[in-house]
C-alpha cells in the first residue's frame, strides 16, 4: 500500500462518516468529556494531554466553549458551567423512557426505602438516566445522580444490560474488557463473568453485593418494552445490612418485575 493510500485509510478510520464527519465538533465534545469528579478544573495542557491533541487545537475548542457558556476560564484553569445541563435536559425532555420512568423510580424509592434508578448501556458503562432516593426531591436527584456511570461488568444494572446482548457481542465485550478489582469482592475472572452474564440472561435478574462499593448491595431486572425488546435496566440499591438475608433480597425481585410490567406498554 502506498503512503497516500495508507493516509487515506487512516483518515477513513478516524472519520468513519468521511466528509460528513466534523472533527471540530468531535474535539469540542471530547474536551467536555475530559471533566469529571476527579478533574473538576484543568489547565489547557492537562486537557491536551488527556486527549493527546496539540495545545493549539485544544485551545480553539476551549475558547469556543467558553464563548458559548459551557466552560469558564479562571486564570489558567477551565471549569464546566451549569449551561452544560441544557444538553442533559434535552435528552431527558425528549426521551420518553426517562420521562416515564422517573416517577416510577421515585415511587419505588419510597416503597422500598432504597435508591432506585434506570440505566442504559454506554460502551462499557451503565449510564443512569433516572434516579431517585428516599426523602430527596427530584430536582436534587437530577442534579446529583442522573448521568452517573458504573462499570457494567461488576454492577447489577450493568450485568442486566450486558446479558441482553447477543452471545457473540457478549464475547466481544469480554475480549475487550480489562476488569479492575474495585473491592475485594469484585469478580474479574473473565470465565466467571461469562457464566454470570449467561445466568443473568436466563434468570432475568441480578444481585451484586459489595463488588462496586463495600457495604452496598444492588438488585436489577430488565426493562422490556411491549414488543419484547429490552431497552434499559431497573435497579435498586441499599446498604447490605438492610437486606442481609437471601429471603429479603429475593422478595425485592418480584416488586421490581411488577413495576416493569406496569409500564411495559408505555415504552415505545
Amino acid at each position: 500500500m502506498s503512503r497516500l493510500q495508507s493516509s487515506s485509510a487512516d483518515a477513513r478510520s478516524a472519520n468513519p462518516a468521511g466528509r460528513d464527519f466534523s472533527e471540530a465538533l468531535a474535539r469540542g465534545l471530547g474536551v467536555l468529556g475530559t471533566f469529571s469528579s476527579d478533574s473538576r478544573a484543568m489547565t489547557l495542557s492537562e486537557i491536551a494531554r488527556k486527549l493527546d491533541l496539540p495545545r493549539a487545537t485544544v485551545r480553539r475548542a476551549l475558547l469556543t466553549l467558553v464563548h458559548m457558556g459551557y466552560l469558564a476560564e479562571e486564570g489558567r484553569l477551565f471549569r464546566i458551567q451549569p449551561k452544560i445541563l441544557e444538553l442533559a435536559s434535552s435528552y431527558l425532555d425528549t426521551n420518553p423512557i426517562s420521562s416515564i420512568l422517573q416517577p416510577l423510580c421515585e415511587r419505588l424509592a419510597t416503597e422500598l426505602d432504597a435508591n432506585c434508578s434506570v440505566a442504559v448501556m454506554d460502551q462499557t458503562e451503565a449510564l443512569m438516566i433516572t434516579y431517585a432516593s428516599p426523602g430527596k426531591s427530584p430536582t436534587y436527584q437530577i442534579r446529583e445522580n442522573i448521568g452517573m456511570r458504573l462499570p457494567a461488568y461488576c454492577s447489577a444494572v450493568g450485568r442486566i444490560l450486558i446479558s441482553a446482548l447477543p452471545p457473540e457481542e457478549r464475547d466481544t465485550f469480554l475480549q475487550n474488557l480489562s476488569p479492575v478489582r474495585l473491592t475485594p469482592f469484585t469478580v474479574t475472572d473473565k470465565q466467571r463473568l461469562s457464566e454470570i452474564f449467561s445466568h443473568t440472561a436466563e434468570t432475568g435478574f441480578c444481585i451484586v453485593e459489595q463488588e462496586v462499593e463495600i457495604g452496598y448491595c444492588s438488585i436489577a431486572v430488565p426493562l422490556i418494552r411491549r414488543d419484547g425488546v429490552q431497552v434499559a435496566a431497573l435497579n435498586m440499591g441499599t446498604r447490605v445490612e438492610k437486606i442481609s438475608s437471601p429471603e429479603k433480597k429475593e422478595s425485592i425481585i418480584p416488586v421490581l418485575h411488577q413495576a416493569c410490567s406496569e409500564i411495559r406498554n408505555q415504552l415505545l
